[in-house]
């Protein structure tokens, strides 16, 4: 058996072409030929040798030749490193008034962390490529078993894999050590399914591959990767042989050609909503910047045109010489490059390092490590931290996300009889009957069932899912165990302790569309057997209609009661029929075109007019705390969308063990179900029924707040219901108009219900969903969660997503933003981590833009004072340094450790989340706060400083201060001011804050005394030798770098000392703040969260 690749033993040494479907000619560029073993061509052909690609995996970015200019380009392409650098460029050419060192040093600081960040991370590549391309394997060479690298692998190749070896490349099993002629495959390292996969030989093949000759013809290179992993021929690169001692196999597909290079792809770029707001920031500073400038030109002229030339700063020829409009832009550009540091380009720096770093604590957090997988939580991206903070609609799947995908066995029914694990009564018709095994027969089960799971360590059941593990060990507590199979042959120890065999025929794998999966078996006296087992929907309709009656009651109570529900089927087969359907299976498996089609239409033919044996109920049991952990995030004002494949039924219970829906909740149903009642078309109903939902939910309740929970005195709590077939009407109806209406209908309807569970889902229908709620009005954070291959379409299409570390694989992990090992994992996420992020990262933004402007307004003040000449207040040293050294350390220690509120107190009070969504903390109030502040800082600065040099003689000899002296005054208070005002904002302090905040000061001190007590030899002009020595020898300055300092910080110090309450039982009274305690004078927790933005409320904890 061959599916989808056509092999041609040629052992007269002609090739045999086939002709592809759908072609009229012989060869054709939709199939490559291959020939095995590198067997030369027959010489009576023409053949020309294909060129096909080495087996090298390439996944870096870059090489030691393009990482540079390649770097700097991608660099650059962000508007803020463009733009200093060409304020850079304009220092280097234009006559400006600050050194260019003073915009180059910081932005080659910017450009060089960044570069060794992405250099190192693509080194980490090159270093994963170079294990996989230098890793040895066999090839069969001429006879011969000879070791080479992996990346000398060729199209062609026999190559030899050992039991629990990586494939090196996608192969075609020519040849397993197995006597059935199979191997058995684990894809961990594709999607993380540890669950074992069967593929088979080509048959009919040459025992000695030595003298194997023959080409194969298959498809191109696709990504189909999931087509593939069933029990066929092909075996993947990256997958492990297991159970199997050794398998020989052609390569067919290599490098960059394998199926998992083709489905690698570069995850598209999230923005934050931090980054929008920075951005938008970002254009208000540089219209001040613009500003600025063009009041300083234009004060500039009209100054000049009021006063004479003065004698010692007489214009040169060229000046006089030179266009008065060229003079007027070359001062305006003067002018913003020496206000040009308001824009804060260390501010990228400062938050890719916090994000960085930041990252670390949700991996070292303790509370996230799981014992059973000795794993811990992980984080694919740090651009995302702040982001967790922001979540308004959670988007989760269902199994193995809010349950455990832990199957349990539970019952069974067969012709109408209930048997249960553990009872020996029946049920017949919804009436206790006793019909079960006898006595003796259920000492004996019950003696089976304490060896079950001895049994089943010895043994080791493999199967390609969990809850065919627990039908058959449901098989064995009924005194029927499953011994294996063995070269295709089955035994079952039955109950009389006789053993059955039966030899397999044919497998009809399981697809979603059919929702079926059958075998072909052949028992011992010659009768041939189709065994068919599904979901009831997908066996209902091809069973005898008189039999579903009985089963369906039983489908339906166990679907309620949350299991997940199979029904069996089984049909004989005469000779006849079975020699139709192997030759068509035959030829649909050898089909290079259209092969899915063909053999879906064999499949559904034959598994027809079966006979309905019974059902089966399978527990997946809830998640730990999951019900707990859907509570709190609809307490933190969260919206959670259930998105999954299953029954409706299955998994409204489910949403009802979670909390998701609750007793008194009106659920407002969109299913094929309700389209087809009333006898009117679907399109008709569905109109109908959307505008019935629409004004129960919408016109008819209470307003609700966008991703706030509804109370319960406020009115009826709906709940949603939809199906796949209804979304893709509403999605997709015949009319454009119609279309966009029923979207909106069906957004409004959804977001005024407190849950909404979509069923039967299909990936790509789950992030349409996604999709829509994400560009809905007022565009809100969306979060994914599921553990699945079919959740990754909607992880990569949420603003964030989330990947659980399950059973069901861990292409989500891989796919995913951040992994964690449960669901109860996401409420500290959120609550805890989430929230904190976002308030540091948001006070960072914050305070540099306000320290900047703190930086550059007595700058701006000070050219009033010069006759708008272009003099720097500061010096050079000053310039660079600012950013760079003396105030970047403390806010990143702010950043990374600051807990305005404790931990504990987060997670039990969910509602303090609330305060913080919608980008609350960087919303434009705070923003013009933060700004007035700066503005009221640089005014103390320099006109505090400037009413001290009112008195001409400072020093006790009578000596005068200079322009550098009031300049370096004015950077003295402002490098402590800005500092203590973060010093203040501090709530929980380490000892890191004491050494930052602290070592920063005291470096400033020494650096002054440093820079300004050594003549240095490159310097031409040194401004500030033994400046800051000398001003500190004036009592006089430091009285008024301590009273400028008191003066600036005194509303924050006022508010601190007002507002905190102090004493033993400070603590107390905080918590019973937030808990809400009636004898609290202050029952409200928001003034703890915007007091590190504002001067309101100074509360500690």
């Amino acid at each position: 058996m061959l599916p989808k690749y056509g092999l041609s033993p040629d052992l007269d040494n002609k090739k045999l072409d086939a002709t592809c479907v759908g072609c009229n000619h012989i060869s054709c560029s939709c199939i490559r030929t291959i020939y095995v073993g590198h067997k030369s061509c027959p010489p009576n052909e023409a053949y020309i040798p294909p060129k096909f690609c080495d087996n090298r995996i390439v996944s870096s970015k870059y090489t030691v030749w393009n990482f540079l200019p390649k770097n700097l380009f991608e660099q650059f392409r962000r508007i803020a490193n463009f733009y200093f650098l060409i304020i850079f460029l304009v220092q280097v050419i234009v006559d400006t008034p600050t050194s260019p060192v003073t915009s180059g040093l910081p932005l080659f600081f910017v450009i060089t962390v960044t570069a060794v960040k992405q250099g190192y991370e693509d080194w980490l590549r090159h270093k994963a490529d170079r294990e996989v391309n230098e890793y040895r394997v066999s090839v069969l060479e001429d006879g011969r078993r000879i070791r080479k690298m992996s990346a000398k692998i060729k199209v062609g190749d026999i190559v030899e894999v050992e039991e629990d070896e990586t494939f090196p490349c996608d192969l075609i099993l020519l040849q397993s050590s197995r006597d059935d002629g199979t191997c058995f495959v684990t894809t961990a390292s594709l999607d993380g399914e540890s669950n074992h996969k069967t593929h088979y030989t080509v048959a009919d093949l040459e025992s000695d591959l030595q003298y194997l000759s023959a080409t194969i013809e298959c498809e191109q290179p696709q990504p189909d990767l999931y087509k593939s992993l069933g029990p066929e021929n092909l075996l993947l690169k990256g997958a492990n042989l297991k159970n199997t001692q050794k398998i020989c196999g052609v390569a067919v597909y290599t490098g960059m050609e394998t199926k998992m290079a083709l489905n690698y792809q570069g995850k598209s770029q999230k923005r934050s909503a931090v980054e929008k707001s920075i951005n938008a920031f970002l254009l208000v500073y540089l219209f001040i910047l613009v500003s600025k400038a063009l009041v300083c030109t234009t004060l500039k002229y009209v100054w000049q045109s009021k006063h004479d030339e003065t004698w010692y700063n007489e214009k040169t020829q060229k000046e006089k010489e030179t266009n008065q409009y060229l003079k007027m832009f070359t001062d305006f550009l003067s002018f913003m490059v020496l206000f040009n540091f308001i824009i804060p380009v260390s501010m990228y720096v400062t938050v890719e390092m916090q994000k960085f770093l930041g990252s670390f604590f949700i991996t070292w957090d303790k509370d996230f490590f799981d014992p059973e997988i000795q794993e811990g939580a992980l984080v694919n991206t740090s651009d995302l931290n702040e982001e967790l903070g922001q979540v308004e609609y959670i988007f989760t799947d269902k199994t193995g996300t809010l349950t455990q995908n832990n199957m349990e066995f539970i019952e069974c029914c067969i012709d109408g009889f209930q048997y249960k694990h553990g009872d020996g009564s029946s049920e017949l018709d919804g009436f206790c009957v006793t019909d079960g095994p006898s006595t003796k027969q259920r000492q004996d089960q019950i003696d089976q069932i304490d060896q079950i799971d001895q049994i089943d360590q010895e043994m080791g059941f493999i199967a390609s899912s969990p809850d065919e593990i627990a039908l058959v060990k449901g098989a064995m507590r009924y005194g029927f165990t499953f011994l294996g199979l063995e070269s295709k042959n089955m035994k079952i120890l039955n109950r009389n302790k006789d053993v059955e065999t039966y030899e397999l025929l044919h497998v009809l794998n399981f697809d979603p569309v059919r929702r079926r999966m059958s075998v072909m078996v052949k028992s011992k006296t010659g009768d041939i057997l189709l065994f068919c087992k599904g979901a009831d929907s997908s066996i209902f309709p091809q069973v005898r209609q008189e039999e579903v009656e009985r089963i369906r009651m039983h489908v339906e109570r166990n679907a309620t009661e949350g299991y997940r529900t199979l029904c069996v089927a089984y049909k004989h087969l005469s000779a006849q029929e079975y020699a139709r359907a192997d030759a068509d299976l035959r030829e649909a498996r050898l089909t290079l075109q259209d092969r899915e089609e063909k053999l879906m239409a064999v499949y559904n033919r034959v598994e027809t007019d079966m006979i309905l044996i019974g059902a089966t109920a399978v527990e997946d049991q809830l998640q730990d705390e999951a019900a707990q952990t859907m509570e709190a995030l609809q307490g933190a004002g969260m919206k959670i969308w259930v998105l999954t494949g299953d029954k409706m039924e299955t998994a409204k219970s489910t949403c009802y063990a979670c909390g998701l829906f609750k007793k008194n909740t009106e659920l407002l149903e969109l299913t094929l179900r309700t389209l087809e009642d009333g006898g009117r078309s679907r399109e008709e109903r569905l109109h109908d029924l959307l505008l019935e939902y629409h004004k129960k939910a919408v016109q008819d309740a209470p307003p609700v707040k966008l991703g706030i929970t509804r109370k319960k005195n406020t009115g009826q709590d709906y709940g949603f219901i939809i199906d796949g077939a209804s979304l893709s009407m509403v999605l997709s109806s015949s009319s454009e108009p119609n279309s966009r209406r029923y979207k909106n209908l069906f957004l409004q309807i959804c977001q005024n219900c407190t849950s909404v569970l979509c069923c039967r889902m299909a990936p790509l229908q789950k992030a349409q969903i996604v999709k829509l709620v994400k560009n809905s009005k007022g565009n809100p954070i969306t979060l994914s969660i599921g553990d699945g291959a079919n959740d990754v379409s909607m992880i990569l299409e949420a603003h964030v997503g989330i990947g659980i570390k399950g059973k069901e694989g861990r292409q989500a992990v891989k796919n995913s933003d951040y992994a964690i090992p449960k669901l109860k994992h996401l409420k500290k996420l959120l609550l805890a981590h989430g929230h904190l992020y976002y308030v540091r990262i948001a006070h960072l933004v914050q305070y540099f833009f306000y320290k900047n402007l703190c930086f550059i307004l007595p700058q701006f003040l000070y050219q009033f004072f010069c006759g708008y000449s272009q003099q720097p207040l500061y010096d050079a040293a000053y310039l660079t340094m600012y950013n760079i050294c003396f105030t970047s350390m403390p806010i990143l220690a702010y950043s990374l450790l600051e807990q305005h509120i404790c931990i504990e107190v987060l997670l039990e009070h969910s509602t303090l989340y609330r305060d913080i969504a919608k980008n609350a903390m960087l919303r434009w109030k705070l923003f013009l706060y933060w700004t007035a502040l700066g503005i009221f800082h640089g005014l103390v600065f320099f006109f505090g400083v400037r009413f001290l040099f009112s008195n001409p003689a400072l020093q006790d000899n009578g000596q005068v201060f200079g322009n550098w002296s009031y300049g370096t005054i004015v950077f003295t208070v402002l490098v402590f001011t800005v500092t203590l005002k973060l010093a203040l904002d501090t709530r929980h302090w380490t000892w890191i804050n004491h050494f930052v905040i602290w070592g920063s000061l005291a470096f400033y001190v020494f650096f002054s005394f440093f820079w300004g007590g050594i003549i240095w030899p490159f310097l031409k002009h040194q401004r500030l030798y033994f400046v800051f020595a000398n001003m500190l020898s004036s009592v006089s300055a430091w009285l008024v770098i301590i009273l400028l300092i008191l003066l600036s910080l005194l509303p924050e110090i006022l508010l601190v000392v007002l507002r905190k309450p102090r004493g033993p039982h400070a603590r107390q009274v905080t918590l019973n703040c937030i808990a809400g305690d009636p004898q609290s004078p202050q029952s409200s927790a928001r003034p703890l969260l915007t007091r590190t933005f504002s001067d309101e409320s100074n509360t500690v904890i």
